[in-house]
């Protein structure tokens, strides 16, 4: 089985030490040593984990990524995140799923929101479990794009996120379609098809988890 979810966890780390805890993300008042907070809090605080997706629980969940953000120097920290969770959620059938576009979008949180970064070139197999994951996720935008949206990938296919009227079209590869479906929207590499008007409402819709 293909350690896509591994690989993406060794790029994060290492982008991280070169870029250091005060670099800029594209997640909304983060810097660096947030995001690799939420990561620790992510896979090791199964108790303040709720909380980033629960509003209700979020205040517990902001305390205790402070703590582990403030707890440890900061190649400690890194360190946690490159070690990632205990067994048995490191196993790849459960890792696969669970983390491979957790780590590939967070690693572009980071990357490219440095100056002058162009986005990387992917091997096919990354790419080809990126479009799965796209596939399956394409349903969660039904709800939230304001538009008709189809994806499409050259190469891999494309699929019907919301039918409709008016509808845009989005196509790049699989993972700038990712990083469209986690609200990165405007930090993707895509082609936008569709009336203006309606491609700036699906450019500005909120997207992501």
């Amino acid at each position: 089985m293909p350690h896509y979810a591994q690989q993406e966890r060794r790029a994060l780390a290492d982008l991280l030490l070169r870029v250091g805890p005060d670099a800029p993300t594209l997640c909304a008042g983060w810097q660096a040593r947030d995001l690799a907070a939420h990561l620790v809090l992510r896979e090791r605080r199964p108790d303040a984990a709720p909380g980033v997706l629960l509003k209700p629980l979020a205040g517990y969940t902001d305390r205790v990524q402070r703590s582990i953000r403030d707890g440890r120097p900061w190649p400690a920290l890194v360190g946690a995140v490159r070690t990632g969770p205990p067994l048995p959620l490191r196993l790849g059938f459960i890792d696969e799923p669970l983390n491979t576009t957790e780590f590939f979008v967070h690693h572009e949180d980071v990357s490219r929101a440095q100056p002058g970064v162009e986005p990387r070139s992917l091997d096919s197999g990354l790419e080809r479990a990126l479009w799965s994951r796209v596939r399956l996720m394409a349903r969660t935008a039904r709800r939230r794009s304001p538009v008709g949206l189809v994806l499409e990938a050259p190469g891999y296919g494309q699929v019907t996120a919301r039918p409709g009227t008016p509808q845009v079209t989005a196509v790049g590869d699989p993972g700038e379609l990712t990083l469209l479906l986690f609200g990165r929207q405007q930090a993707a590499r895509l082609d936008w098809r569709g009336d203006p008007a309606a491609v700036d409402r699906v450019r500005q819709a909120s997207f992501g988890f």
